[in-house]
């Protein structure tokens, strides 16, 4: 299904999460905003880890494993705070595309 839209992959996760009762009160994993932002960033890390020393990732199949775990967390946390990330990604690429970025690095 590598072409489902983000809204066809948010409603697959949340199954998958509400079917572990990770949304019922009292749940050891709490879906909040805060801790899935904590998930996220951990999750981000743990792809860093593959390029750790190198150039090119250890295991192609566990690093698009990590991938899609920030990918279930991103679209978790948007969605659980309001945001349409679809259209915050247009947005974005809207603003950027009149920005100029300096093919050098600024001199501190």
């Amino acid at each position: 299904m590598s072409d489902a839209t983000l809204r066809e992959l948010t409603e697959e996760m949340h199954r998958f999460v509400a079917g572990k009762g990770w949304y019922e009160p009292g749940s050891p994993r709490p879906q909040t905003p805060r801790n899935l932002a904590i998930s996220l960033a951990i999750e981000a890390a743990e792809v860093l880890e593959h390029f750790q020393w190198r150039d090119e990732p250890r295991d192609s199949a566990e690093l698009a494993s990590e991938l899609a775990d920030v990918a279930l967390y991103l679209l978790q946390l948007a969605d659980v705070s309001g945001i349409d990330l679809a259209g915050a990604i247009r947005a974005k690429l809207a603003l950027n595309a009149g920005r100029i970025w300096d093919a050098e690095e600024p001199q501190s």
